[in-house]
């Protein structure tokens, strides 16, 4: 990839950090602990300290002014409550949208989940519930904005090492996904402008990332 300056929400989260790392130079992880800005910065990348909880749209958009991408990674993570899943997984990636409007950063790719964009099923956990109804309305919201946005959604994630071949569509089968193999997608994203105002399900599968992005 040329040199690009990509500023990654989540920059210290699983996906956000194997992201910095194929980046490196160039790469921006926002991050909202100062004990993370090292890890972050371990990769190469720069870390910049906001806490998308709490900022407003003025300081989000002064990290991403003269950025040429925007990618959304973060997340309440594992352990958090519902309220949380609205305050990250919705009111963070809304607020960031926003901002990248106003600083003209067009390019923004959003990690969403698989499972977003239907009724959670019945029975199923609350704070599941709520995870799903965020990451639903921050998809809609997404939707509405002038901006080139690409929406991924992974299927189950995993630590286990990427493979490179993943299966990437509108919509696939339910299944896992390496976060390695995540990051490789986005990273391959940034650089497929055919696939701008597009949602793709992801999990493993038998195409190689570069050719099966290089198909869109």
């Amino acid at each position: 990839m040329a040199a690009m300056r990509i500023v990654i929400a989540g920059g210290h989260g699983k996906i956000g950090l194997r992201l910095a790392q194929r980046l490196g130079t160039g790469a921006v992880g926002i991050v909202r602990d100062p004990a993370q800005v090292a890890d972050v910065e371990a990769t190469g990348a720069e870390g910049v300290l906001c806490d998308l909880e709490r900022a407003d749209v003025e300081e989000v958009e002064g990290v991403l002014r003269g950025a040429d991408a925007v990618v959304f990674a973060a997340g309440a993570g594992p352990g958090s409550g519902a309220a949380r899943k609205d305050t990250v997984d919705r009111g963070a990636a809304v607020l960031l949208a926003q901002a990248a409007e106003r600083a003209g950063v067009r390019r923004f790719i959003q990690i969403s989940s698989m499972g977003a964009g239907k009724p959670p099923a019945p029975g199923s956990d609350e704070v599941w519930q709520a995870y799903i109804r965020a990451k639903t309305e921050a998809e809609d919201d997404l939707r509405g904005r002038d901006l080139d946005w690409t929406i991924v959604r992974p299927g189950r994630l995993t630590d286990e090492p990427g493979t490179g071949l993943v299966r990437l569509a509108p919509e696939v089968p339910p299944g896992s996904i390496p976060r390695d193999d995540v990051a490789a997608v986005v990273l391959a994203l940034l650089e497929a402008p055919g696939t701008a105002r597009r949602t793709f399900e992801l999990v493993a599968g038998d195409t190689p990332v570069i050719d099966l992005v290089a198909t869109e």
